[in-house]
């Protein structure tokens, strides 16, 4: 038993909970089911860092606000990316 009290445990929560890309669709049809346009949103998030952008309608609030902005945007980026080809 002491042996337990020495350890120190970590929670890595579920993986759908830390990738950017599955929060901004988890989010997105969260937004839309409310009525909201999603993009526009989520860009106001975004840009503002103000979470009431986004609807509590489950759980979306807390989901994104468990990923830093940048990593989202660099999720965003990278997306669009590799959808669309960039003039080179």
């Amino acid at each position: 038993m002491a042996d337990n009290l020495e350890r120190t445990l970590m929670w890595r929560g579920r993986p759908e909970d830390r990738d950017p890309g599955d929060i901004l669709r988890r989010v997105y049809d969260a937004l839309k089911e409310k009525g909201y346009n999603p993009v526009d949103q989520i860009v106001g998030y975004l840009l503002s860092g103000d979470p009431t952008y986004i609807t509590s309608h489950n759980g979306a609030r807390n989901l994104i606000r468990r990923v830093e902005r940048d990593v989202l945007l660099e999720e965003l980026v990278r997306a669009y990316l590799e959808r669309t080809p960039v003039a080179r």
